[in-house]
């Protein structure tokens, strides 16, 4: 079994976190709801089920959320031609995978958004594996996202190592019994990061690719070791 890298895309290996806030922010907007964009941008990472929840509580009509969802879908994608992907992300997929890791993306986004930021990202030579939304039944931080990521690489929680950019990747990944190595490219602190339970946290992925060899990705023989 090799090394499985499991990475989250939003905020983490895409410059997209702040176009969800807004996305977010104008789709609650349009049903009346207006909570502080501090609050919203807190919970981007989240699935928007688990973000709905987080920011209108669980004890509201639920009959709007699906209404509420496309709405920001239908927003988000006015920003599609503006996406970028973080320097360096490319370039630390391909060097992962040169260093005999599996790669598998693990997204909140549903599959058109996906499909879109996989485009944008320009690594499918790298990518081994894709898991979003639409193949899980609750999203982060709830672990099921990270256990479908593992069930495609074909990985042990122990053999995996998990790349994100928000507390909820780290707790997502936390209650998979998998590590993960943080960025700060979302706009979450390193203090936040590191109390949900980050192993490692570095400014972004050019960063991390700048200090492989110090990092938890150094040796992707140990991981896969921990599978025999």
């Amino acid at each position: 079994m090799p090394a499985a890298a499991l990475f989250d895309v939003d905020g983490t290996l895409l410059d997209t976190s702040y176009w969800h806030t807004i996305a977010w922010t104008e789709a609650l907007a349009q049903f009346g709801h207006t909570p502080a964009m501090a609050r919203i941008h807190g919970a981007i990472g989240m699935g928007a089920d688990q973000l709905l929840d987080h920011l209108l509580g669980e004890d509201r009509d639920h009959d709007l959320d699906a209404a509420i969802t496309a709405a920001h879908q239908a927003l988000f994608a006015r920003f599609w031609p503006r996406l970028r992907a973080f320097d360096s992300a490319g370039a630390l997929l391909r060097q992962l995978k040169q260093r005999g890791w599996t790669i598998t993306l693990a997204s909140s986004a549903s599959g058109r958004d996906l499909e879109v930021m996989r485009r944008v990202l320009d690594a499918d030579d790298a990518i081994d594996h894709a898991t979003g939304a639409d193949d899980v039944k609750a999203s982060k931080p709830a672990p099921d996202l990270v256990h479908a990521a593992l069930a495609k690489s074909g990985a042990k929680p122990g053999q995996a190592l998990f790349v994100g950019d928000t507390p909820w990747d780290v707790q997502a990944a936390a209650q998979a019994k998998v590590a993960c190595v943080a960025v700060l490219s979302g706009g979450f602190g390193e203090r936040a990061l590191r109390a949900a339970g980050a192993l490692e946290v570095h400014r972004d992925v050019g960063d991390l690719l700048a200090h492989l060899e110090g990092s938890a990705f150094a040796d992707p023989a140990h991981y896969a070791a921990l599978g025999r």
